[in-house]
């Protein structure tokens, strides 16, 4: 009944006067995972299709590049701009998005984990969807993070349930222990880790990531190894800036400007190192529009969304209204969005 009147919403035209009144304000729409066709958890191509065509015919794409540059110089915006953003570096971000973005021209910012493009690690949050996937069908006992889970393995969503629940925990824990923490449970699984990553949880390559770069879609940081960020020390956190940084900077030839916080984990510490390393801006993971007012190194973005009534509710910004009416603190889209971030 929701999802029927939602589209009734949308075919009559109830977001329009909210993106209206939300013209002077700055959208970024942001991806993670797409596919060919549809699957749980990603913008199937059909769907990325009608979004960039929605945006591209209603907004000003600009590149996120450029929307920091002019809020950090104070420069007013075009009415309707949007930029949009895609996190972590997948290989589909190449194979089935990068045509889709040439045929509607529209710019974009690919943040990247620079370790996953060397091949040197895969993302642990990718780790615990694996394990959890190869792990037998049945339910099982077993001590995360120093709690007692009783893990449902019987079915594809129970798996990604379960998944994310291993993850939230394990987000509270400093990296080194939450390796540990993730070696345990492949022992305890029974179930072997690879060095690497299965083909569909692998990167594009950097050649693939400087033809991106090079025609339209821009690369940023999004760290070396995707840590929380708030669970690190200065001297790492100093690292994972830094040398993701350099490391873009050596492959694609041009400095690298705005970041990405992993799983949208920030602090006024962390903000102040993003400053120090030389970046420009930076965004997180809190839901929202941008304006004027906006901290440039903690601006907010819109996720996408599987079907076009949601995705135009969310971006003309009646979600806001409708969330600031009834008291709604702003949120984050984190995990309940997408299983993988």
């Amino acid at each position: 009944m929701k999802q029927l009147m939602l589209n009734l919403m949308c075919t009559v035209g109830v977001f329009a006067p909210f993106r209206v009144a939300n013209r002077n304000n700055t959208l970024i729409v942001t991806y993670h995972r797409f596919s060919e066709t549809t699957q749980p958890n990603m913008t199937s191509a059909k769907v990325l299709a009608a979004q960039l065509d929605y945006l591209t015919s209603r907004y000003r794409i600009l590149p996120l590049a450029e929307v920091v540059d002019r809020l950090a110089q104070g420069k007013s915006l075009p009415v309707r701009t949007a930029a949009i953003t895609i996190d972590d570096g997948y290989h589909d971000a190449y194979d089935v998005a990068l045509p889709l973005f040439r045929r509607y021209q529209a710019p974009a910012t690919l943040f990247v984990t620079t370790g996953f493009l060397d091949r040197a690690i895969w993302l642990w949050t990718d780790k615990t969807r694996y394990l959890i996937g190869e792990t037998p069908t049945g339910e099982y006992e077993i001590c995360v993070a120093g709690q007692t889970l009783q893990l449902n393995c019987k079915s594809n969503e129970a798996r990604q349930k379960t998944a994310v629940r291993i993850n939230d925990l394990l987000k509270s824990l400093p990296d080194e222990v939450k390796e540990n923490e993730l070696s345990r449970l492949a022992e305890a699984l029974a179930v072997e880790l690879p060095l690497l990553p299965p083909q569909y949880l692998s990167p594009i390559s950097w050649d693939q990531a400087r033809e991106m770069d090079a025609t339209g879609i821009a690369i940023e940081s999004h760290t070396v190894t995707h840590p929380i960020l708030t669970n690190v020390d200065d001297a790492r956190l100093e690292w994972e800036l830094c040398e993701s940084k350099a490391r873009l900077e050596s492959e694609l030839q041009r400095p690298a400007q705005v970041f990405c916080y992993p799983n949208g984990a920030e602090s006024p510490r962390i903000r102040n190192a993003v400053i120090q390393a030389g970046y420009t801006g930076a965004v997180g993971t809190i839901h929202g529009l941008n304006d004027a007012r906006t901290d440039i190194f903690c601006l907010q973005r819109i996720h996408s969304e599987p079907d076009m009534a949601h995705f135009t509710q969310s971006t003309s910004g009646f979600e806001l209204f409708k969330n600031k009416l009834r008291g709604a603190p702003q949120r984050e889209w984190a995990e309940q969005y997408f299983f993988n971030l």
